[in-house]
């Protein structure tokens, strides 16, 4: 068996972050498993711009903000393997994977999951019709484009209106496709403002709200899809059905935290979230194993992924050199208020010596409001915002200063203040 301090699972940018910032804190003994032929994860697809705002103060493509990270990783001397999956973690950290060579048992102190997230497939929405070539996770296009060099398609329906099949609407249109529209079931779009802008609107690609793909054309290959009106519960309105050719489908129905490993350990999963629930520290209810990023809660933006994984890399280093920050000290549960549809972290150690970093969405779109973070009832931060939206996340920091009496749950609530 190989024996590690620390086991990152996963090489993307959350598992990149982790490793680097545990290094950092003097933690030598560091092995990253990566299942695919190279470090960096989904960000070697993105080739977009609009990476590193927030943690470099300047604007790269994908590919560029992970080598930051890679470049780290190779300065630092830190292990790590590729095309090796984790098929196994057991409840006393040992680690099982099947490598190029066979099964690997890995032994580690401390473990931080980094697995990222998977997209939902046609299988996880009804719809009427065959299953035929040509209908693609918005993802899977991604890759097959960007990385394969591969055209997936020349007439496009996109399903769902989430930040990659946005962008995939702007790429096939660069690539010469014809996108004939975006189908979207809810009212509002799942994806960032400023990607619908930026793909759609620049590109005059309609956007349908509050419409649902209810049939499926074509047996052998996609011919096109009917879609059609909802009501506010979801059910098609007779009478305002509408056809589209095409010869491509893209799904961009949600995005799945990657946690079967995480449920076979025996790790207390949040029914929201699909993620660990996981301390102020970033530790799941597992001792001495972390988790961050996509695997914990779906991000929109690698920033805060970042950011999030850095506060897990640090504490893995201090729980590995025997001072876990959680060690006999109370944890309170974070409660998402009025308006908010959940709070990262699901407890906040009492005096934590880093504080908390507040992760949350709203549950539907506001404008010109107040957040406001409670100890009970008391109010400790406010943030006023223009707008929020479910699709871009918020973060308020806390201090050690704003917790070093933490005696109650802390409640975040959203409170309109003009229309």
């Amino acid at each position: 068996m190989l024996n590690y301090d620390l086991v990152v699972i996963g090489g993307g940018p959350a598992g990149l972050a982790a490793a680097v910032e545990a290094k950092k804190n003097g933690i030598d003994s560091i092995l990253i498993i990566e299942r695919d032929r190279e470090l960096g994860g989904i960000l070697n697809q993105c080739i977009h711009s609009g990476f590193g705002l927030h943690e470099f103060k300047e604007e790269l493509a994908g590919p560029e903000y992970a080598q930051r990270f890679v470049d780290q990783v190779d300065e630092l001397g830190i292990e790590y393997i590729l095309n090796t999956m984790v098929i196994e973690l057991t409840p006393d950290k040992e680690i099982i994977a099947m490598s190029e060579n066979g099964l690997v048992n890995i032994g580690a102190k401390s473990i931080v999951l980094a697995m990222g997230c998977r997209e939902r497939t046609a299988g996880a929405v009804a719809m009427n019709g065959y299953r035929p070539a040509g209908v693609y996770t918005a993802g899977m296009a991604q890759r097959m484009m960007n990385m394969e060099g591969l055209m997936v398609g020349k007439e496009v329906v996109i399903y769902g209106s989430g930040d990659i099949g946005l962008i995939m609407a702007r790429r096939m249109t660069l690539e010469g496709a014809k996108v004939k529209c975006v189908v979207e079931i809810s009212p509002h779009s799942s994806g960032l403002n400023r990607n619908i802008a930026q793909c759609l609107n620049d590109y005059d690609i309609p956007l349908y709200l509050s419409h649902n793909i209810n049939k499926v054309h074509g047996k052998e290959r996609i011919e096109g899809v009917t879609i059609c009106k909802v009501d506010e519960k979801w059910q098609p309105i007779e009478g305002t059905e509408e056809y589209f050719s095409c010869d491509t489908l893209l799904l961009s129905i949600g995005l799945i935290p990657e946690n079967e490993l995480t449920v076979n350990a025996g790790i207390e999963l949040s029914q929201v979230t699909n993620g660990p629930k996981v301390k102020s520290n970033m530790e799941t209810s597992m001792d001495g194993v972390f988790s961050c990023g996509n695997v914990l809660h779906v991000h929109d933006i690698v920033d805060f992924v970042t950011k999030e994984s850095r506060v897990a890399g640090k504490n893995a280093a201090d729980y590995i050199k025997g001072m876990n920050d959680s060690d006999g000290k109370d944890l309170f549960e974070t409660q998402a208020g009025n308006g908010i549809s959940y709070v990262i972290p699901n407890y906040v150690v009492a005096g934590g010596k880093d504080g908390a970093n507040l992760f949350f969405r709203s549950r539907k779109p506001f404008k010109k409001v107040e957040v406001k973070v409670s100890i009970g009832d008391k109010v400790i931060k406010t943030k006023k915002m223009p707008a929020m939206i479910p699709s871009e996340m918020v973060n308020i920091p806390l201090s050690p200063e704003d917790i070093k009496d933490l005696n109650d749950k802390i409640i975040v609530e959203v409170e309109e203040i003009g229309k």
